[in-house]
């Protein structure tokens, strides 16, 4: 099953792999989430090694079961060829009602049917006050006229 935009990527394309991305991301279902990467697609998330769909489905369950009303942009960085870097900032909240922004970057490897085999993700996180949050729409997919990373200051 392939998973367009296929690589090799142009600056168009990669562009559309990424907020395609971010829009499943945004999705918070982690078994559509999880479609978009191999079989045996290798993770590095901070400090955790993943390999596979259902690890990867697995994580992605918790993390939203604790990271609530999640909010994700993505933007391109590079590409070349079947690669693709990306920067991104997404805000959530915990059960106790602390807000908290998260940065990072992360370094993509497709296979020639437009599956990420590869996930290298390098992530901080700060704690925000509700008042300093920048991510505002309704929760799911991001409005497009929604302002960039850039914009935001981010």
């Amino acid at each position: 099953m392939g998973r367009p935009p296929l690589p090799p990527f142009t600056a168009e394309t990669a562009a559309v792999k990424v907020r395609l991305a971010e829009d499943a991301w945004n999705s918070r279902d982690p078994a559509k989430v999880a479609l978009a990467y191999t079989e045996n697609s290798l993770w590095r998330n901070r400090a955790e090694f993943l390999r596979g769909r259902a690890a990867i489905e697995a994580f992605l369950t918790r993390k939203w079961s604790r990271e609530l009303d999640y909010r994700l942009v993505k933007e391109l960085w590079a590409f070349h060829r079947n690669r693709i870097a990306v920067r991104f900032a997404y805000e959530w909240h915990d059960d106790s009602g602390h807000w908290f922004r998260s940065y990072g970057n992360e370094n993509w490897e497709f296979d020639a049917e437009g599956l990420m085999r590869l996930r290298i993700a390098s992530i901080n996180d700060i704690p925000v006050a509700e008042s300093d949050r920048k991510l505002h729409w309704p929760l799911g997919r991001r409005p497009d006229d929604f302002l960039s990373l850039g914009e935001l200051g981010l």
